[in-house]
């Protein structure tokens, strides 16, 4: 994989580059991940269906139906049929042509009577492959339909990833609900006894335009959760195919966040990145673009043609098939461009560029594909410490907010202290919840990063069958 890039662009022997053409050095790849402490060598198989492991038949179900009526799951599956059509076409372009013809003629000349004359014929052609234009071509149009394959690949991982994060993000929302609600029922509960005591003398009007203070700012949290709630159905109706409100009643009632308890097995960078639809993608679009720069090198060679014809003609339908009067012509040719204006070299050097351009692609790619990984873990690493932490800083709030309102309720402190303890307690547990929720999507992100279980119908790239790439493309 290492020296994928400087073996596809030094195109020498199979495509004809100019040897001032060099070939950009080849991308350096880390032995491990640095965001993980160890890293073993994991099967695609061992992600294949990667969100079952939330064990949430729900979310599996979504996933299931996203991957089956996503309108760019199917768009993908159109243009992969497309690729592979446009393939066959040139494939076909390397056969003889044969054409049949049929015709009648009723003529009549001055005073000599009506003439009839029938006639069939065959016409074969055959332009001859000798420098490999042709077959150039058929190679650029093989590693696009395995691109076009691979691009399939690539959005079937995304929509899962999209379905998974949208589910996540309607539970996280509705374990926010659950927690404003139940802080709010509290305060409510601290803003009837403040009343009491208002009216009794104990306390004065101050503490008690603190506690409707305090319980307005937490019912203000609320319609917003709800709106997100409601966002989330919506995308995920979308994502599967169907109307924006498909799935009011399905997902209507509250669950947990779904978590992973199983540690990801993670594979080396370079596994990692065979692993990735969208590096093999990449990788084919850099094989067919080689392809055709060499198709455009042969078509500034001679080229060559057979062609023949086979006809009969008679004055009746029946004459045809015996007496007719039999035409057969055969011709070879050869034609080669002399002078057009340097057309020929500037298609060579468009081709060149747009190679050139692909090249840098598949190193952005990949660049782009050992971010992802490393951010994942990072990310991962860092939100379960933080999970860790606000655990046990939400078991303390809760703590605390029931002591002060026992003190409260005693005289030993004084109604801020109620306040103030409260207020940290719905803050820790709303972090708590959205922590747990980051750390889902950390994992769905990280599966997605090493390749969400895709894999490749064939292990090499398209243009494997040339010695010269298929020895250094896979490190």
């Amino acid at each position: 994989m290492a020296t994928v890039v400087a073996a596809m662009v030094a195109l020498g022997g199979c495509s004809g580059l100019r040897a001032s053409r060099e070939p950009p050095l080849a991308m350096p790849l880390p032995a491990a991940w640095s965001g993980s402490a160890e890293s073993t060598t994991a099967e695609p198989s061992s992600l294949l269906h990667w969100w079952q492991r939330f064990d949430d038949p729900l979310l599996s179900r979504l996933v299931s139906q996203a991957l089956e009526a996503n309108t760019t799951v199917t768009g993908a599956q159109a243009a992969v049929r497309q690729a592979r059509a446009l393939r066959d076409v040139t494939a076909a372009g390397l056969l003889p042509s044969l054409d049949g013809s049929a015709s009648v003629q009723r003529s009549r000349s001055g005073n000599a009577g009506t003439a009839n004359r029938f006639a069939v014929g065959l016409d074969a052609g055959w332009e001859l492959d000798v420098f490999g234009a042709r077959d150039e071509a058929l190679k650029a149009g093989e590693a696009t339909a395995r691109a076009s394959a691979a691009s399939l690949g690539d959005v079937r991982v995304s929509v899962s990833a999209e379905v998974a994060l949208a589910y996540i993000g309607l539970r996280s929302a509705q374990a926010r609900l659950a927690i404003a609600n139940a802080n709010l029922a509290g305060q409510m509960e601290t803003q009837q006894l403040t009343q009491w005591r208002v009216q009794a003398g104990l306390l004065s009007s101050l503490e008690d335009e603190q506690a409707r203070a305090a319980a307005a700012q937490t019912r203000a949290q609320i319609p917003a959760l709800q709106t997100t709630i409601e966002q989330s159905r919506h995308a995920l109706a979308v994502l599967t195919g169907q109307p924006p409100a498909a799935l009011a009643d399905t997902l209507s009632s509250t669950r947990p966040v779904p978590q992973v308890d199983a540690t990801v097995s993670l594979a080396v960078p370079a596994e990692t990145l065979r692993q990735r639809p969208d590096v093999r993608a990449a990788e084919y679009q850099v094989s067919a673009a080689l392809a055709r720069v060499a198709q455009a090198d042969a078509q500034r060679l001679p080229s060559f043609r057979l062609s023949g014809s086979l006809g009969l003609s008679a004055l009746t339908p029946g004459g045809l098939t015996h007496g007719a009067a039999v035409a057969a012509a055969l011709l070879a040719g050869a034609s080669m461009p002399l002078f057009d204006g340097g057309a020929g070299k500037a298609q060579v050097d468009a081709q060149e560029a747009a190679a050139q351009q692909a090249v840098a692609s598949y190193r952005a790619t990949v660049l782009s594909a050992l971010q992802e990984v490393e951010d994942a873990l990072v990310a991962l690493r860092g939100d379960r410490e933080r999970l860790q932490q606000l655990r046990q800083a939400a078991e303390a709030a809760a703590n605390a907010a029931l002591l002060a309102r026992q003190r409260f309720d005693s005289g030993l402190v004084d109604f801020q202290t109620v306040l103030d303890t409260q207020r940290t307690q719905l803050s820790t547990q709303d972090n708590l919840a959205g922590a747990a929720a980051d750390v889902s999507t950390d994992h769905v992100r990280l599966f997605k990063a090493l390749g969400g279980g895709w894999r490749s119908d064939d292990a090499r790239p398209a243009l494997a069958t040339n010695d010269n790439i298929s020895r250094t493309v896979w490190p």
